[in-house]
């Protein structure tokens, strides 16, 4: 069994003056030469890259020869919030390729974003496949299949032609061998690699002058909104920098990486997001950056009968 060895305090919650809580993790930072800037933790034990895998999938997804439409490459790499918007497109692409929502084998699901789920709720709709965040990346796989003219069915196994392509890609950006081989919660197989690995795969996509790199960059890059959704922190981070591309994964994982190839990779050892979001900035301001955008995510407020009365910030 790989288990994850903790790492280092990086993130604090603060209350009324006193810190009641303490967020320990993983962080690398990498120049645009692949260097190591910065380093907290440990950065080359493997991990579960969880969503931010999605945008690595994407690339081994157009290495299949697949076609896809900005758009719709966007969503490939998405952990939606599932607005109409994201279920409307992911419900016409499948369609373009003869499929239907019950070709999707991911699990049905309520909306991920908070207000999406409440008006999806207030319009008295249940849990579908489309709603589910995974399904844009879902319905990339199962036109991937189509277009090789491979089976949809058991499209998730791991043996499946399309996951031994995907593992390869993954392997190939990463310039890691896959430690091990889950499920994640959408029922894709999932890659173990290290926290830098993900660095540098990121790095690789956000630099690339062309090819299925450059084309899901340009994706992420021209449709943020698509990537997340409002007021995610992800699709606030490429909307607040030029060129930024940036994704998020549950289980506290973050990755970011600039055009010029200066790239972040966070992982949270308790999984919690709020602490990789406020991780993130930390790594980003190694790499130069600063900004409104990196301001309003840095800290996060904490209330106390509604007004404010602490934060959640970084401690590095």
């Amino acid at each position: 069994m790989i288990r994850l060895q903790p790492g280092v305090p990086l993130v604090e919650v603060e209350r009324s003056g006193v810190v009641e809580s303490l967020h320990s993790g993983h962080m690398v930072v990498l120049g645009p030469d692949g260097s190591t800037l910065f380093a907290a933790g440990d950065v080359v034990q493997p991990i579960f890259g969880r969503s931010a895998l999605k945008p690595l999938q994407a690339v081994g997804l157009l290495r299949t020869g697949l076609e896809l439409d900005p758009q719709d490459l966007a969503l490939a790499t998405a952990s939606h919030s599932g607005s109409a918007v994201h279920r409307d497109l992911i419900a016409a692409g499948l369609k373009a390729a003869g499929l239907t929502e019950q070709d999707l084998d991911c699990p049905p699901d309520l909306p991920l974003g908070e207000p999406e789920r409440r008006k999806y709720l207030a319009a008295g709709l249940a849990e579908t496949r489309l709603a589910m965040n995974c399904s844009g990346k879902h319905a990339g796989m199962l036109r991937a299949c189509v277009r090789n003219g491979w089976t949809v069915s058991g499209y998730l196994s791991a043996s499946h032609p399309l996951q031994r392509q995907l593992a390869m890609t993954v392997a190939d950006l990463t310039g890691d061998q896959v430690a091990a081989t889950g499920v994640d919660g959408c029922g894709a197989p999932l890659f173990a690699v290290s926290l830098t690995g993900l660095a540098r795969a990121f790095s690789r996509i956000a630099q690339a002058g062309n090819g299925p790199e450059r084309r899901v960059a340009d994706a992420m890059r021209r449709h943020p909104e698509l990537v997340g959704g409002e007021g995610r922190t992800a699709t606030r981070l490429m909307q607040g920098v030029v060129g930024l591309i940036a994704k998020d994964g549950a289980e506290g994982v973050f990755a970011a990486a600039l055009p010029d190839g200066g790239a972040v990779a966070v992982k949270i050892d308790d999984g919690a997001a709020r602490a990789a979001d406020r991780a993130v900035t930390v790594g980003l301001r190694r790499l130069g950056l600063g900004g409104a955008v990196l301001e309003a995510l840095a800290s996060e407020p904490i209330f106390g009968g509604g007004s404010p009365v602490g934060a959640i910030r970084p401690v590095r």
